[in-house]
């Protein structure tokens, strides 16, 4: 008989694997990874935002449901949620550990003459936050190892309800197909398949909404070489030459070049998870 996954072991494996890769593109040790990124950070998300999207709609109607509310934005980036939700809550925490995301959202709400965001400098789950009503992290939990921990700070930091949104990778994505070869199951880093089998184990059961059209923008890459090193990179392998011909084979069969980039296929959606506390 198959024995079950154990989920939280599998995520921390997952981020410490993500946590070296990231490690390995930072110019230097000391650096702040988004100093020079956190412009097109933002970019990328307008271009994904550029479509209506269920989980943006589900917050905003949650907060109009409830107004004068509260929200906690853990790993807030350059403010895109934070801003979303302010003409609908009392106040924003933005708990953002990066100076250049934060720089970033700052000079957007002076533009936009948004008062009611705090930002905070904070990593979560290390540092606290006093209570919220809502506690929203998206995408924002890949690099935390202890799953459990980011959880169970969120619940005790919520006075309402929890909110997270996580990438959902497709099953048959060129990531999914590589990880399979290297390590043996689908998931080449943590998501929210992991994420929920982990909150049933920790006897929390949230609801779902999986997003309508929220396919993720295809990656590109200015050569091919750059595209395989990203994935071996992503796949722990920056030394070794054992999956080469593999790897060499799936990105030949699945990228694309056009207009002088290499793309890759849509490799994954988004999710939101909501639980109440």
């Amino acid at each position: 008989m198959e024995t079950l996954t154990n989920w939280y072991k599998l995520w921390a494996q997952l981020s410490d694997i993500q946590n070296r890769a990231f490690a390995r593109k930072k110019e230097h040790r000391d650096d702040d990874f988004w100093k020079h990124k956190a412009k097109d950070f933002d970019k990328m998300v307008d271009e994904r935002w550029s479509k209506p999207d269920s989980s943006r709609d589900f917050l905003i109607q949650k907060l109009k449901d409830n107004p004068d509310s509260t929200l906690l934005d853990i790993g807030a980036g350059t403010g895109k949620w934070s801003m979303l939700a302010s003409p609908y809550v009392a106040k924003v925490t933005a708990f953002e550990p990066s100076s250049a995301m934060q720089q970033v959202l700052r000079q957007k709400m002076k533009e936009e003459n948004i008062t009611n965001i705090d930002i905070v400098t904070g990593t979560w789950p290390k540092d606290d936050a006093l209570p919220h009503d809502y506690i929203l992290a998206s995408h924002s939990m890949y690099g935390v190892e202890d799953f459990k921990i980011f959880v169970k700070k969120m619940s005790a930091t919520a006075t309402k309800a929890c909110i997270m949104v996580l990438r959902v990778p497709f099953v048959d994505s060129v990531m999914a197909i590589a990880a399979r070869k290297v390590f043996g199951q689908p998931y080449d880093s943590p998501n929210f398949q992991i994420a929920y089998n982990a909150l049933l184990g920790m006897d929390i059961y949230p609801d779902i909404i999986m997003e309508e059209d929220g396919n993720w923008p295809s990656w590109t890459h200015d050569s091919f070489k750059e595209a395989f090193d990203e994935l071996k990179n992503r796949l722990d392998l920056a030394g070794s030459l054992k999956y080469d011909g593999f790897l060499l084979d799936l990105l030949e069969k699945n990228l694309t070049l056009e207009q002088g980039k290499y793309v890759w296929p849509s490799g994954n959606r988004s999710a939101l998870v909501y639980w109440e506390v």
